[in-house]
């Protein structure tokens, strides 16, 4: 009878435990949200997006933890750790497509909502809310397609990729990847400077010393393209309109556009970074208008590139 009291009284203070931190999470009434992103520093469309999630997110009514990394391993981890804290949501931009269902199954468990943002990622969509993203492919197909229309005499093509195995990489990649295949285009070099400008400026001096032939840099963020301009400008090798060399960049940061408008670059492509306030949205009134939500966004050339589009669509300063 004594151990039955015992087990019973053991059984109520574990009830009130609980009871007392539900109505403690009632009571200070903060929705709790994970955010998992890379960081400012992987480019200055990064530096705009997380500025944009920092900025929406500062209301009172949320809890906010951020993690930030370019591993898609650490990614994981944070994300195993948001769902032991026991946020609300989780909000993801991964640094990979690959991997991710596992640990958004726990969340979906655990009754943890989770939104995608930025880029898409290779799980069933019954694991997450809805995906606020750009069409990386088609960001890739409007690039390629204002290649082929410069009727270049030649192709002959260096091609920086981003991180590999990135929801961007492989979007602005793949049209790219078709020309090869086709034979309508070469490649002089294709290789990963991880969305990094000294990397890609290392791998453009590797092509000039090495005296192989080649006419467009296709860089696949602006501060990649920054990179490999700087590696011909020390070459003494010209670029942009009336260049030698055509310079494609992506993401549109104001200084990038303005290499547009002084005629130094070629062309830019535009990927918004603006996703929370359509998250927060969501969140706050739990209407989901559609499973993907695909920004709108465009290409810019040099030759017609002005200085309203720069203050328009220009990310930073």
């Amino acid at each position: 009878m004594k151990k039955l009291i015992a087990f019973v009284m053991a059984l109520l203070c574990l009830t009130s435990a609980f009871a007392a931190k539900k109505n403690k999470k009632a009571a200070d009434g903060k929705i709790k949200i994970g955010i998992i992103n890379n960081p400012p520093s992987e480019s200055g469309y990064r530096a705009a997006n997380v500025k944009d999630f920092e900025t929406v997110f500062t209301s009172a009514k949320y809890d906010v933890k951020t993690f930030y990394s370019l591993k898609n391993d650490e990614q994981l981890n944070a994300a195993s750790q948001f769902i032991t804290d026991g946020v609300d949501y989780i909000l993801l931009s991964a640094a990979a497509t690959d991997g991710w269902s596992s640990v958004l199954k726990k969340a979906k468990k655990s009754g943890i909502k989770v939104f995608l943002f930025d880029r898409m990622i290779n799980v069933k969509d019954n694991l997450y809310e809805a995906a606020v993203v750009s069409d990386m492919a088609k960001e890739g197909d409007t690039a390629v397609a204002w290649l082929k229309a410069q009727n270049l005499p030649a192709y002959n093509i260096v091609h920086i990729q981003g991180a590999m195995g990135s929801d961007a990489q492989i979007g602005r990649t793949g049209a790219l990847d078709a020309e090869f295949a086709s034979g309508k285009m070469k490649k002089v070099v294709q290789q990963t400077a991880t969305w990094d400008e000294a990397e890609a400026k290392k791998i453009v001096e590797s092509v000039i010393n090495s005296k192989e032939d080649f006419n467009v840099i296709y860089a696949e963020n602006d501060g990649m393209a920054k990179g490999a301009v700087a590696a011909l400008d020390e070459a003494g090798i010209t670029h942009g309109v009336n260049g030698k060399v055509v310079v494609m960049g992506f993401d549109c940061n104001k200084w990038a556009l303005r290499e547009l408008l002084a005629g130094n670059w070629n062309y830019d492509g535009q990927c918004s970074p603006f996703q929370a306030a359509v998250i927060e949205k969501m969140i706050s009134t739990g209407k989901v208008p559609s499973k993907k939500i695909i920004s709108d966004e465009k290409g810019f050339d040099a030759k017609t590139i002005t200085q309203a589009d720069i203050d328009k669509y220009g990310l930073g300063e």
